[in-house]
């Protein structure tokens, strides 16, 4: 495989969301909540106020929203978030957010619709 196929396949897992490719990139969210202090909840809550702040991929929504529910955070707490929030990020970002949550949503359940089959 040429170099640039092998830099084309490492940029098309970063789009999946697998940092694991990326050698320092994967590891940076090592201990990161614990570092933080917060409980799991609110460190999610804060990852996804970021996420919306930054206008962050789809890709980037279905991980997070993943964690959050591992961590059993449900929609109405990110709903609330989305709320306290759009004062400082504004409706535009809060708007765009809510779209990617809903496609990042649907994404998950048909995963997990194709896993179970």
């Amino acid at each position: 495989m040429s170099a640039q196929a092998q830099a084309a396949e490492r940029l098309r897992s970063v789009a999946r969301g697998d940092l694991s490719r990326l050698g320092m990139l994967s590891g940076m969210y090592d201990g990161a909540r614990e570092a933080s202090g917060l409980d799991q909840e609110i460190y999610e809550l804060v990852q996804i106020a970021a996420l919306v702040a930054v206008d962050g991929s789809p890709v980037s929504w279905l991980l997070h929203l993943g964690a959050a529910e591992e961590s059993e955070l449900d929609l109405d707490k990110i709903l609330g978030t989305l709320v306290a929030i759009a004062p400082i990020v504004g409706t535009p970002r809060v708007v765009s957010a809510g779209a990617k949550i809903v496609r990042a949503v649907g994404l998950h359940e048909a995963v997990a619709e194709a896993g179970s089959s």
